[in-house]
């Protein structure tokens, strides 16, 4: 039976665990061996952090799915998408092992009064922390049958009757999180700023 909440929902130190069941992630694992179900993009292989002071999202659903690494390797995500957002203090960073050490990237935008905004927005994450506010919420609606956000992603084969929360707004402080991919239909990074920087560690890294 669905399980539907209304109005507005804060979840303290909300910790996402929105993968599929056990048995249903083996099943879109089998599925993708058979080559019944195709691969929305080969990942990189290496996870990405990011950190927001605050996100407004309008339209958001998450859902379960596989990310396909370089080599075949299928990873789990919670794959949480937005019709837009808005963003503010966002910081991204990547550590890259090179013959002489490791080097961390990181960018960062929406800050000093500017915001970053985005639209038809993905992020393909395997952990979130975060003080969350939904409106609106359903929680155990069919992923093939959500009316709110952009719907499963374009190449995202996940089951449509798998797991799914949905809701009207969304809006999150204090985020933390480490993804496998972003995709967006636009990202307006207001106040762009990127350094590459050798070593690794939460001084160089987004936390």
């Amino acid at each position: 039976m669905e399980s539907l909440i209304r109005g507005g929902t804060r979840w303290k130190r909300f910790a996402v665990v929105m993968v599929p069941s056990v048995a249903a992630t083996a099943a879109i694992g089998v599925a993708l061996g058979q080559g019944a179900l195709a691969a929305s993009f080969s990942v990189s292989g290496q996870q990405f952090k990011v950190s927001a002071q605050d996100l407004q999202g309008e339209g958001f659903v998450q859902y379960g799915a596989l990310d396909i690494q370089h080599g075949g390797k299928p990873v789990p995500v919670a794959v949480s998408a937005f019709d837009s957002a808005t963003i503010t203090g966002l910081c991204q960073s990547v550590v890259v092992p090179t013959p002489i050490g490791d080097v961390t990237l990181k960018l960062g935008a929406g800050n000093g009064g500017k915001k970053v905004e985005a639209k038809n927005l993905y992020i393909d994450l395997d952990q979130l922390d975060a003080d969350a506010e939904f409106t609106d919420i359903n929680i155990g609606v069919a992923a093939g049958d959500t009316q709110q956000g952009p719907g499963i992603k374009a190449g995202d084969k996940t089951d449509p009757g798998s797991f799914a929360q949905e809701a009207r707004k969304a809006h999150l402080t204090g985020v933390q999180q480490t993804a496998w991919a972003t995709s967006a239909g636009t990202f307006k990074l207001s106040g762009l700023s990127m350094s590459v920087k050798m070593g690794s560690g939460q001084k160089l890294e987004c936390f």
